[in-house]
């Protein structure tokens, strides 16, 4: 079995997986988080130095764990915070000089793609019924298939991004609404979410004092649920929010913004539920470098 590793650079995170691949099939070694917040200040168009650089030494970081633990190939990506700065290319040397990776920068219809293969790779869900909804820092990403085809659209809509500009649920309903009315046209069954966010509130509602993957992937989050956690965060100071089991003390400071996205896209689409998915572009970049060999 082959070891492949893929590390994310996110707006708010920096994630890494490494896993072993059979027969286009993935089985998990190690997963790592640092919460890097590289797209602090997002909102002026510049990553900010100090921020490139803890991002980079946890690239570096990861890259070392990657490659002690028999990663043959590591694969670093980046989505809405890198892609949309304009001195992305000074990230890009960094990664460079300091872990010897090329960085790939990924467009927002890349990044849904990838979250999209990663979520039918873990989770028994029909292609033709399902959306897949990944809410990053900078970005939020609805992929589906119609008529044989992938579709999907990226909307610069983040937890990182809408809590910075101090956007409310008007503003942030306005732009989602045109793709969640298309879509809901088409009468999808099942909606499943990945990133933070999402696997963020899984473990809330299961009160998990200790983020366990097994526990999440595949949970079904109900949007009363959703409703009830969102109440409960936005009647909370920061402190008192940092001591909610299953939340992330980092995440802190930009889950109601994330929950909100949340909550507007399931009342968009018409869901009183949906599936919370541990499978995501991580697994998509690994199973695409499996599909290029």
């Amino acid at each position: 079995m082959r070891r492949i590793a893929a590390i994310d650079v996110g707006t708010n995170s920096t994630r890494l997986l490494v896993a072993g691949e059979s027969g286009g099939v993935l089985k998990r070694i190690e997963t790592g988080l640092y919460t890097t917040r590289l797209g602090k200040g997002i909102t002026r168009g510049l990553l900010q130095r100090e921020a490139m650089e803890r991002t980079v030494q946890a690239v570096k970081l990861f890259n070392e764990t990657a490659l002690n633990l028999g990663a043959e190939k590591v694969i670093v990506a980046a989505t809405s915070a890198v892609r949309d700065a304009a001195n992305k290319g000074e990230f890009w040397e960094l990664v460079q000089k300091s872990a010897g990776l090329r960085l790939r920068v990924l467009s927002g219809e890349e990044e849904a793609a990838l979250s999209y293969k990663g979520v039918l790779s873990g989770l028994m869900v029909p292609p033709h019924s399902t959306v897949v909804l990944d809410i990053g820092g900078g970005s939020t990403e609805l992929t589906w298939r119609q008529a044989g085809n992938l579709r999907l659209v990226s909307i610069n809509a983040g937890a990182v991004r809408m809590t910075e500009t101090g956007a409310g649920e008007e503003e942030i309903t306005a732009l989602f609404r045109p793709a969640l009315e298309e879509i809901k046209k088409l009468s999808f069954k099942n909606l499943v979410g990945v990133g933070g966010t999402a696997t963020t509130l899984a473990a809330i509602d299961q009160r998990l004092s200790v983020y366990e993957p097994e526990q999440v992937h595949g949970y079904c989050l109900s949007a009363a649920s959703v409703d009830r956690i969102l109440s409960m965060l936005k009647n909370m100071d920061l402190k008192e929010r940092k001591k909610v089991p299953g939340l992330q003390p980092e995440r802190a400071d930009i889950i109601v913004a994330g929950v909100l996205i949340l909550k507007i896209v399931l009342n968009g689409l018409g869901f009183s539920w949906m599936y919370i998915s541990e499978c995501d572009m991580l697994c998509g970049l690994i199973l695409e470098e499996v599909e290029i060999k």
